[in-house]
């Protein structure tokens, strides 16, 4: 649901960004969204401030969908698994360029 709200915002400073994943409190009351972001640290910076900026665009949609009496209140938080996962390949190909497994995942 989040991530397809993503796309429709307005702000030009969101960037490309994915859903990785949301925690939320055992009440319900707050969720913390993970998000990775393709681009600069400062692309990324730039993104996390549009999302805070549109918290309550994403706060309405998020209370539309799923029709509870109350909504968590989102937070938005950069998650760098997949930069680092990306890093982690880069250096594995570069120390096993011979290795078969290292050019096919």
């Amino acid at each position: 649901m989040l991530s397809d709200a993503l796309p429709t915002l307005k702000d030009p400073r969101i960037g490309f960004v994915t859903v990785t994943g949301v925690r939320a409190t055992t009440d319900l009351a707050e969720a913390t969204v993970y998000v990775s972001v393709l681009g600069t640290e400062r692309e990324q910076q730039r993104t996390l401030d549009g999302l805070r900026a549109a918290h309550g665009v994403l706060q309405a949609r998020v209370a539309r969908e799923l029709r509870t009496r109350r909504t968590p209140v989102l937070s938005f938080e950069y998650d760098p698994a997949i930069e680092r996962g990306v890093r982690l390949t880069k250096m594995i190909d570069e120390l096993a360029p011979g290795y078969p497994d290292a050019e096919h995942g």
